[in-house]
């Protein structure tokens, strides 16, 4: 399944359009996307036996931030081998995790204002918790697993890296910085849930496209199931939480490349569609 909310409301995507959760369960479940992830096995043992009716088209503007009030936003940092070595950092014995706060989400189209000249863009899988726990074995955690889309983890390097002490979660948690999408993919449409391809593009006024990121999670230090097994050893995770698993290389820091007013970023997750940001200048 494909799920995303759209204007505000739970839906579920097909290759036709759309379908309103609220209407095809005839009022089961509410209109609100957290109405799904809070009760997960009842949705599934719903939308496995649903006769659902026909889909309406909608536009990609119509999308909102997939789980748009997760109880809790939790980020992994070098969790590719290539990125480590990019940034000549030992490879990691134990995950590296800082948060993104909730009011930096975004909807997958949205518009990213820039709050100065060092923005930077990370591309990352990010997991949507539909079953809690806490100690979860790894041989069990993808069976806590809503699903995956592709997002941005956008950093202001300025705040992130401001002393005495490194401020991640807030250099990373300015309005939008956080978009995913275009929509919450269930595992098993996945062709190999252990290798999942995604990456970036850069649109520049009056230069070629440009490749940013190429990524494929075969390459993590830390897989899925084994990120949430060490996660749970500690946090209790929620339905509904999400989590970013960290990006591969290519991040602008390494390249010289920041964003600036004018620029547009795609995303894509292989098989599963795209969105697209656009950067303007701080009002």
């Amino acid at each position: 399944m494909r799920i995303a909310n759209l204007r505000g409301r739970a839906a579920l995507v097909v290759e036709s359009g759309a379908i309103d959760i609220e209407s095809a369960s005839a009022g089961a479940f509410g209109p609100d996307p957290m109405d799904v992830y809070e009760r997960w096995a009842e949705f599934l043992a719903w939308a496995e036996a649903a006769v659902l009716p026909d889909a309406l088209p909608y536009e990609p503007s119509d999308l909102g931030v997939p789980v748009p009030r997760p109880p809790q936003v939790l980020a992994i940092g070098v969790n590719y081998k290539d990125h480590a070595a990019e940034a000549g950092i030992p490879d990691p014995d134990e995950l590296i995790v800082f948060t993104k706060f909730v009011s930096s989400l975004g909807a997958p189209n949205a518009t990213v204002e820039l709050p100065s000249d060092d923005v930077d863009y990370e591309t990352e899988i990010v997991v949507v918790i539909g079953a809690g726990g806490h100690r979860i074995s790894r041989e069990d955690a993808w069976s806590h697993v809503a699903g995956i889309a592709v997002g941005q983890d956008y950093s202001e390097r300025t705040v992130q890296r401001r002393p005495p002490v490194p401020q991640f979660s807030l250099g990373k948690s300015f309005p939008n910085f956080g978009p995913f999408g275009p929509f919450v993919v269930t595992p098993d449409e996945l062709p190999d849930r252990d290798s999942i391809r995604f990456g970036a593009v850069l649109e520049r006024p009056g230069e070629p496209l440009l490749t940013l990121q190429t990524g494929d999670t075969a390459q993590f230090f830390f897989p899925i199931d084994e990120a949430i097994h060490r996660l749970s050893q500690i946090v209790t995770l929620l339905p509904g939480d999400i989590v970013f698993t960290g990006t591969p290389a290519g991040v602008g820091l390494s390249r010289g490349i920041l964003m600036r007013p004018g620029y547009r970023l795609t995303s894509t997750l292989d098989g599963f569609g795209s969105f697209t940001n656009e950067f303007v200048a701080a009002s």
